[in-house]
């Protein structure tokens, strides 16, 4: 479908993947593009993409993405005719959608008074019920009892997970109820909160919605989001393994979900998100509707075979909708990789991207029809993470004839990427796609809780993996030296004319210290202790800078090496590994004190839980951090006195800063006080 001429260039108020992918399909259909971004964005890919772009200056949110005015005023200096709002910032923010309109320029998205009903959970859930879609019944925080737990504490203006808080004991719903404000007002500007019931192991079910105003609505298909963490979604797909195996509950699910868009009168691209039991029954219930479009959309896009952001341009331009949508070919998967630790309680991670590329190259942005991956990224190669916006930094989509192909391309895709620079949740997507529940399609909102996220979250690379790589790191190392040498540069590192002591080299890793010793001699590679990791012949095929390539009892195995400060990444067919080198010697000035609590990423402490001198328990909150527009707990590593608090509220933290300590209780007595 083309465009309607009536819009011609298009400024997208948003940053990153989100602009960049509605970029993409500009270009595809000849339309001129404006970025906007903040000063913290001026390097970012989504910049160098446009045609045109606008600074806003400042940093924060709240002074750029956030400011309505500015994104108007800067879409009529770039002299773009339509304003797209992507997904989060202003996406859904009815007085922007006016401001927009009232300034002569094509709005791509819903009517602002379809985004106004919707903007309020409390409010659309009683239009919901009005018009006949099934809703969980709100509860009000005040009356809620030991008989309702457990409930769930919900944002009204929010999304994503922020302002949600799940409270099972009575005693903890004034503290929860308190965060989930806090937090919703950092996130949305509206402390406003409420509870329902909350089903712990429900199936998070959602219907992309399409409407143009000439009265035609589009059930387009729907997706499974039920993997995820912190009440935010990690996996998706379509269709629903759940409603698959449904008899009905697909006919049920759409006819809702068009009952809900007509309610309002709704335009354009929207999903009406529900909450499945997840029994034979099928029952679901209103969660909420998206009045934009959805981060996980490709997978719709690639069921279907249309470019929902291009629908989305002609139906704001007046051009109407077929009578009916396209059937569903196939299956899609997609994943959020994300720069965050998950075996650290999700910790959201900054820094610099050296690398992100996947196996084989990837169709960037792009509607898949065979059997394929596709990359949707806002980040390239030196890109650097802050601190201000969400930490994904890719979705990765597999689109295949069949859910099983579809799960198995996209861990293999996921396991051979060359992932650089950052912790990332690479690793948990693995484990995720290969686990037989997800396989068998077995994926309820519980799921990381039900099948342990220590086993999820587990490195892919098992310890004899890690230990051969280390042998891999240090023999790529040798050849780095030897290249860069400026003498005896023809020599290999590491050999002899005769017998003499090994070369050393130890390095740290996922599984523990790996020390590595080996000679090159006139027989080629001889190896000893730990590092031959169980291999009882280890011989040197090819070695390079950043390729070796060995013998292991017989199997030829290639290890790409890359290396960064003192970061080393091994990949291979064994699985990727990170190791550190241990230096010979150590500065006794960058030793940290036992008990030390270190910022986990830069943030804001906004409040603290205990003060110096204080006993304090083993996972005690110490200190809450705002970060990555999240709320993050700091908590005592174990029992003992916090002698230390480096931090008061309000103070803003660099990743690795000491916070504070907690020492063990005899270990600050004076020695005369010890009886």
């Amino acid at each position: 479908m083309t465009t309607d001429s009536a819009v011609s260039r298009v400024l997208v108020a948003n940053r990153g993947e989100i602009a960049r992918r509605v970029f993409a399909t500009c270009r595809r259909t000849g339309l001129a593009t404006v970025a906007v971004f903040s000063d913290a964005d001026a390097h970012s890919p989504h910049v160098d993409d446009a045609d045109v772009a606008v600074r806003l200056p400042g940093h924060a949110p709240a002074d750029t993405y956030l400011r309505g005015d500015l994104i108007v005023a800067a879409a009529l200096a770039a002299g773009a005719d339509a304003v797209h709002p992507g997904y989060g910032f202003l996406s859904e923010n009815a007085e922007f959608a006016r401001m927009v309109q009232d300034a002569g320029l094509t709005w791509v998205g819903p009517p602002p008074a379809s985004i106004a009903q919707m903007g309020s959970k409390v409010e659309a859930k009683k239009i919901m019920a009005a018009a006949g879609v099934p809703v969980l019944a709100e509860l009000d925080p005040a009356a809620v009892t030991a008989a309702d737990l457990p409930v769930l504490v919900k944002a009204s203006a929010g999304g994503g997970g922020r302002g949600m808080r799940v409270v099972r004991d009575l005693a903890d719903l004034d503290g929860q109820l308190t965060a989930a404000r806090r937090e919703a007002q950092s996130a949305f500007g509206d402390p406003t909160v409420f509870c329902e019931r909350y089903l712990e192991t429900g199936r998070h079910i959602e219907v992309q919605v399409l409407a143009d105003r000439h009265g035609t609505v589009w059930a387009v298909g729907e997706r499974e989001c039920s993997i995820q963490r912190r009440h935010q979604k990690v996996v998706e797909e379509a269709p629903s393994p759940l409603v698959e195996a449904v008899p009905g509950m697909r006919d049920r699910l759409f006819e809702a979900a068009r009952l809900a868009a007509t309610a309002i009168g709704y335009e354009g691209a929207g999903t009406v998100e529900f909450l499945a039991t997840g029994d034979a029954t099928g029952e679901f219930f209103f969660l909420e509707m998206n009045t934009r479009l959805q981060v996980e959309h490709p997978v719709t896009e690639c069921t279907t075979g249309l470019d929902l952001v291009d629908l989305q341009l002609h139906v704001a331009a007046g051009g109407r909708l077929d009578s009916e949508p396209p059937a569903v070919h196939g299956h899609s998967i997609e994943v959020r990789l994300y720069a965050e630790d998950p075996a650290r309680d999700w910790q959201p991670q900054s820094g610099t991207v050296h690398r992100l590329a996947l196996p084989a190259p990837a169709t960037e942005f792009a509607v898949l029809r065979e059997t394929g991956v596709r990359l949707d990224s806002g980040i390239v190669d030196g890109t650097e993470v802050g601190v201000h916006y969400d930490p994904m930094l890719a979705k990765v989509v597999s689109y295949a004839p069949t859910r099983t192909v579809a799960a198995r391309l996209l861990a293999a895709t996921l396991a051979s990427a060359e992932v650089h620079g950052l912790w990332t949740n690479r690793d948990l997507l693995v484990n995720v796609l290969r686990h037989p529940a997800f396989v068998a399609g077995d994926t309820d909102t519980a799921f990381f809780g039900t099948h342990g996220l220590d086993a999820l979250s587990a490195p892919l690379a098992t310890p004899q993996a890690e230990a051969v790589s280390a042998l891999a790191a240090a023999l790529a190392d040798a050849a780095h030296r030897r290249a860069t040498a400026s003498v005896n540069a023809g020599l290999p590192s590491g050999w002899r004319n005769l017998p003499s002591g090994p070369q050393v080299k130890t390095y740290t890793g996922d599984h523990g210290e790996h020390e590595v010793r080996y000679r090159l001699g006139r027989t080629g590679l001889v190896t000893g202790g730990p590092d031959t990791a169980g291999y009882t012949t280890v011989v040197l095929l090819d070695q390079r800078p950043d390729r070796i390539v060995l013998e292991l009892d017989g199997l030829r195995r290639e290890f790409r090496v890359a290396r960064y400060d003192d970061a080393v990444y091994v990949d291979s067919g064994l699985g990727p590994v990170r190791l550190y080198e241990v230096p010979r010697f150590t500065d006794p000035s960058t030793q940290v004190a036992a008990g030390s609590l270190l910022a986990p990423m830069p943030g804001a402490v906004i409040r603290l839980g205990a003060q110096a001198g204080d006993t304090v328990a083993a996972g005690q909150p110490i200190l809450w951090l705002d970060a990555m527009k999240m709320e993050h707990t700091i908590t005592a590593p174990a029992a003992g006195v916090l002698t230390e608090l480096n931090v008061t509220v309000g103070t803003q933290v660099a990743v690795g800063a000491i916070l504070a300590v907690v020492a063990e209780p005899d270990a600050h007595t004076p020695e005369g006080d010890r009886a």
